[in-house]
């Protein structure tokens, strides 16, 4: 497993150990607001690792050059982590067929 991958994983894993964290310690917490917290937190930094170098030139920093195109990004990368997540299908969604 590569250093990236695992340095990935580990930083997922934290994220939901520390939501579980609060929440056990609070057990009439809101989890909403919580993941809320979290979330806003994650995107803040992500959006600080993401600034572009100042070299308009920069090939590496080319499709994070703008605010509108960093968001794009994250948006992109948001949709990826929501889609392989093993909750982004419920049981109780409105359009799962019954039988």
């Amino acid at each position: 497993m590569s250093e990236a991958h695992t340095l990935f994983d580990s930083a997922a894993s934290q994220t939901v150990e520390l939501a579980n964290r609060l929440s056990d310690a609070d057990p009439q917490a809101d989890l909403w607001e919580i993941a809320d917290g979290l979330l806003a937190g994650a995107v803040h930094y992500w959006l600080y690792t993401r600034q572009p170098c100042g070299d308009p030139r920069c090939e590496q920093c080319a499709t994070i050059s703008t605010a509108e195109e960093r968001l794009a990004v994250l948006l992109k990368d948001l949709e990826q982590y929501a889609r392989d997540s093993d909750y982004f299908h419920s049981p109780t969604d409105v359009n799962v067929g019954r039988a």
